[in-house]
Formats: structure tokens, sequence, C-alpha cells
């Protein structure tokens, strides 16, 4: 790339970086003049082309809230079309999320004196992932914080903000909060949202295994523990654990079932034993009690059992 024009490229960055996609194209549109070929060049181009056709589909909404959530899900479509260049040019895409959430970030914000708990617990938690986006992990945590506070457990939630104090370097809570999330709802958590190098390394250790889509997120949580990545333990309280013998004991009694879904259930079940188990050594329960749930891991899958035990 010639210097005068990266010079005018990062110019253009930086129209994206506040917003301003038009602005970018057309400064963009200029240098294509004496450097068609430039890669660096395309590639943000196609980032302002995505971005300037997004705020044209926006205009059909009249919502303000549903603008934001529009948004969010189009970033998503973004990186898709992203995922097929062959090359990524990290100035752009920095800029461009940026911009991007910057933007997203208004729609939000201005609806923080909303009313209903409900919707304003997604305000609060959607402020937070654009925050989160932007690079501004301390506002995010206040906003994902009073999301959770309106509405408490609420997987997506506390996986958000688990994955800010990962993002932040305090991986003691970062853990904590991704195991109570998992243990909530593995299949409500958006982990393509999800950005701190511990849960991407879960994801890519679980994904060596074979799993995808909404099967690989309910192992996720299994793989956290045999991996050490999920390996921070607390003790229940006693409705926590009368709640979590009820769930395994319907677990179980759907297993018996030949026509379950036990790919669902198998995950599902050695997630909730594994939590028992860290509650019963955590408050020095009687070894009988460990040794049986143990036994029933290892007739639910003996290959898992294995690698527990070792």
């Amino acid at each position: 790339m010639e210097i005068q024009t990266e010079t005018e490229l990062r110019q253009a960055l930086k129209f994206l970086e506040e917003g301003n996609p038009v602005q970018a194209h057309q400064t963009i549109g200029k240098l294509f003049e004496r450097d068609l070929e430039c890669r660096e060049l395309s590639y943000a181009n196609r980032c302002c082309v995505f971005w300037i056709d997004t705020i044209k589909r926006l205009k059909e909404i009249s919502d303000p809230f549903e603008q934001g959530v529009k948004l969010i899900q189009e970033w998503k479509s973004f990186q898709s079309f992203l995922s097929r260049e062959k090359i990524v040019y990290e100035p752009a895409l920095y800029s461009v999320q940026k911009g991007f959430f910057t933007m997203t970030l208004r729609h939000f914000t201005a609806l923080f004196d909303e009313k209903d708990p409900q919707r304003k617990a997604e305000i609060y938690k959607n402020a937070g992932i654009c925050y989160k986006k932007t690079g501004d992990f301390e506002n995010a945590r206040v906003c994902l914080s009073e999301a959770n506070s309106i509405c408490p457990q609420i997987a997506s939630v506390i996986a958000e903000l688990a994955d800010c104090y990962s993002l932040c370097g305090e991986e003691r809570p970062g853990k904590v909060l991704f195991r109570e999330a998992f243990f909530i709802d593995p299949e409500k958590i958006d982990i393509e949202n999800l950005d701190s190098e511990l849960i991407k390394c879960l994801i890519k250790k679980t994904a060596e295994k074979g799993f995808t889509g909404k099967i690989l997120q309910l192992w996720m949580p299994v793989y956290g523990v045999l991996t050490g990545i999920l390996n921070v333990r607390r003790v229940l309280s006693a409705q926590e654990v009368g709640r979590l013998k009820q769930n395994i004991y319907a677990m179980e009694n759907e297993y018996k079932d030949p026509s379950c879904n036990a790919d669902v259930l198998t995950p599902r079940l050695l997630n909730n034993y594994f939590w028992l188990i860290d509650h019963y050594v955590l408050t020095h329960e009687n070894v009988h009690k460990i040794n049986e749930i143990l036994l029933k891991i290892k007739i639910l899958d003996s290959n898992i059992y294995a690698i527990y035990v070792k």
C-alpha cells in the first residue's frame, strides 16, 4: 500500500470509528482511483457498504428499542459476512466495531428511564454488550450488573458479566459467573457474542470433541470442569440443593424413557452431578453420598467418569 493511500485510509477508518460510514465510503472511493488492487481498501470498503445498507434497513423500524436490537443482530450478520473474506484487516474491523456499537449504544442509553422491569433489564443488558464491544468494560459491568439486579438469574446476562470480568483479567469472578450462567441455562447463552480468551478456550476444547450448535453449549460446562477452566466451586444454599436434587430426579426419570433425547439429557445430568459432588465435597458430606453420584456418572458415561476421577 502506498504511503499516501495508507494515510488517507487511516482518515477513512477514523470516520468509521466515529460512526460515519458514508463519509468513510466516500473517502475510500477516491482512493480506489489510484490503488484499485489494494486489499485493505477493498476490505474497508465492504465494511462501509454493509454498514450503510444496515442503516437504510433500520429506517423501516420505528421503535428505538427494536432498532437497537436489530443492530445487534446485524452485527452477527456482519461477522458472518466477513468470515468469507480471505484476509482480515484488523484496523478496519476495530474501527467498524467501535463505531457500530457506539451508534447502537445511543439507542439503549436513551431508554434508561424505561419503567417496565423486563424491558429495562433488556435495555441495560444490551447497553452492557455495546459498552463491552467498544472496550469500555467498567461501564459494561455497571450496566450488566444493573440488568442482573432487575431480573436476576438470566443466563445470558450473567455470561456477559462473566465475559467482562475475564476481559479485565479478573479470572476468578469470571469463572464463577460463567459456571453459574451455564448451570442456569447453557442454551440461552449467546456464545458468539463472548470475547474473552477464557471462554474462547472452552469453546475450542469442547468443539474439538465433535460437538456443534446447542449441543456444544450443553457440553461446555462439563468440559469446563474436566479441563479445569471452570474450576471455582461454591457451597449451595439449602434451597439450591433441594432444587438441584429435584432436577436430577426429574432428568433421571426422563432418561429411563427409551424415546428421550439422550444427546441433551446426558450433558445436563453430568453438569448437575458435578455441582452436587462439589457441594458434598465443600460441606464435608459422607463419602458414601459422593461415591453414589460417581457411580451414576460411570453408568451414564464411562469415558467422562474416567476423565473426572483421573
